[in-house]
């Protein structure tokens, strides 16, 4: 027992000197300079947001010195003409696009509608046609695809250019000099060749549009007349020029009110809540201003029945 005791001891001696020697420094290291270990600093955390910071507040008021500084003194007092806040009715508005039309060219008058539709849905996806009483102000370019039979009668009617090889190869490199696609169903196969070209640019010919009809030349005249055509964005908005600024007050209320109508008898049946959220006028380069969408209902019934019939 007593010679297992000290067996025990000296080998735990042994380990201990052993460890010791490891970790002991040779001469060399001991004459080697060191370098100071750098101990880690703690990463500061954020700051966390108080919870003033955080409370949502409403929008300020756009500040009109700082949208006159962005876009010119003339925007500037335009600007002044209007409440933007407010809805005036429709032939107050029509008056003020006017009055804040300080472009050097005769602007186009726009018209903006943000309607309560869902645009991804197929039956939502409202499209149609309407004619302006007092036309566009714009030489509009018609491109037809008829059969040679139809060629005489289509640049009779009015048409820019009758499509041929050549037309069709120059539509291929990307020619699109051109406002309006009008086809006979026939040549629609061929007009489908040029999808990826012309669908883009918004030039397929299409029926609810009546770009694509068996009477072309009817179709082209009606084009040139100042027949526009609306369709639905992808922001749930229709937008088109109704018009210029150097048209009489009467003659852009009558394209307003005649836009406006057919946009309203395409209303889906089974479409429930608002159906016109805003109604917007502007000038090209001028401001917005607001209109008040029951002052265009005037006649609205007579105008969707008149559509379905």
């Amino acid at each position: 027992m007593a010679e297992d005791t000290t067996t025990e001891a000296k080998t735990s001696e042994e380990t201990d000197t052993e460890q010791t020697d490891a970790g002991a420094e040779t001469p060399a290291e001991k004459a080697a300079p060191k370098t100071p270990t750098k101990k880690p600093t703690a990463k500061k955390a954020p700051p966390k947001a108080s919870a003033k910071s955080s409370s949502s507040k409403p929008n300020p008021k756009p500040d009109k010195s700082l949208i006159a500084n962005q876009r010119g003194r003339r925007y500037a007092a335009a600007l002044e003409l209007i409440n933007r806040e407010q809805h005036y009715d429709a032939a107050k508005a029509v008056g003020l696009v006017q009055q804040t039309s300080t472009t050097k060219f005769d602007a186009t008058v726009e018209v903006h509608m943000k309607l309560g539709l869902d645009p991804r849905k197929a039956e939502q996806n409202i499209r149609g046609t309407v004619k302006l009483p007092a036309g566009t102000g714009k030489a509009v370019t018609v491109l037809a695809f008829v059969p040679a039979a139809q060629q005489a009668a289509a640049k009779k009617a009015g048409a820019d250019y009758v499509a041929d090889e050549s037309t069709v190869k120059k539509i291929q490199g990307g020619w699109t000099d051109f406002d309006v696609t009008v086809a006979t169903p026939d040549q629609m196969g061929e007009v489908a060749k040029l999808g990826k070209v012309l669908g883009p640019k918004g030039l397929m010919p299409n029926p609810k549009a009546g770009t694509v009809s068996d009477k072309p030349a009817e179709a082209i005249a009606e084009v040139k007349k100042g027949t526009i055509e609306f369709r639905l964005a992808k922001d749930a908005t229709v937008h088109a020029g109704i018009g210029k600024a150097s048209f009489s007050a009467e003659d852009l209320s009558g394209n307003l009110a005649a836009y406006y109508q057919a946009v309203l008898a395409a209303k889906p049946d089974d479409l429930k809540g608002t159906y016109i959220r805003s109604l917007t006028i502007a000038s090209s380069m001028g401001p917005g201003i607001k209109v008040r969408p029951d002052s265009l209902r005037a006649g609205a019934g007579a105008g969707k029945d008149a559509a379905r019939k």
